[in-house]
């Protein structure tokens, strides 16, 4: 077999099962384990798969950049926001994550006429909300990480430290019943962290393009969060392995 067509084969797999161990693909095709390691390898550098002990599991589309990430399910997205922004009570001081749902979720917002305090790592975040006469927004400083447009860093976490937001509405790149929540960013994932132990809940904004994939840095266990918030349009495949677990599941839409 063609090193082209065992790579496409452990991507279909990946597609179809959701993870590949290394040990029984190398039985099945009767190759050694060095020659599918290595395709493995091959294939996370070029961002196709995320390596794991043993072998692979799916790689997020939401490392993509951010013009990429913008096309990436929208209605999932629309979705997820106009919910999340309806858990929002006046008075509340609220934490939005950066990317393509938190900003979106901050134009919803920017439609009402809710009263109340959000703190946000996200230039973008605080842009769309600007114009919002009852809403005080709060910049976290910091090293501005361009992948993802937010700050990070020391100073980022020194600022964190100070503030007990209500909510934090997370973001990530990757939801994986085993792994937990992850990232693409080691001081990214930091952050992260920071916000969600000063936070009464958190919640994940989990658009399907990031259930069951995998990114490097790990974020936090599964158990460390309140919920993950999921368009209802979401197939039930995609959802049950975190209902097993024990995840509680906010459906958004209707």
């Amino acid at each position: 077999m063609l090193t082209v067509e065992r790579k496409a084969l452990i991507l279909q797999r990946l597609e179809s099962v959701g993870r590949v161990v290394a040990k029984e693909m190398s039985l099945e095709l009767e190759l050694s384990e060095d020659t599918i390691r290595r395709d493995l390898r091959e294939l996370a550098a070029e961002g196709l798969l995320q390596r794991v002990h043993g072998g692979a599991l799916p790689a997020s589309k939401a490392l993509a950049d951010l013009p990429t990430r913008r096309k990436v399910q929208p209605a999932d997205k629309a979705a997820i926001a106009k919910a999340a922004a309806g858990m929002i009570k006046n008075g509340q001081t609220v934490f939005l994550d950066g990317g393509t749902t938190a900003i979106a979720l901050a134009r919803s917002l920017a439609a009402t006429d809710l009263q109340a305090t959000v703190v946000t790592h996200s230039p973008d975040v605080a842009v769309a909300l600007h114009a919002h006469g009852g809403v005080e927004v709060e910049l976290i400083g910091g090293r501005l990480y361009k992948h993802s447009n937010v700050t990070v860093g020391a100073v980022a976490i020194e600022e964190i430290t100070s503030i007990r937001p209500d909510i934090y509405f997370m973001g990530v790149t990757g939801i994986h019943p085993e792994y937990g929540l992850t990232t693409g960013n080691r001081e990214e994932a930091a952050v992260k962290r920071a916000i969600s132990r000063q936070s009464a809940e958190t919640v994940v904004l989990a658009s399907r393009e990031k259930l069951g994939a995998v990114s490097a840095h790990s974020v936090v266990p599964l158990d460390q969060i309140d919920s993950l918030l999921v368009a209802r349009s979401c197939p039930p495949d995609l959802i049950d392995p975190f209902t097993s677990l024990g995840v509680s599941i906010v459906h958004a839409g209707a």
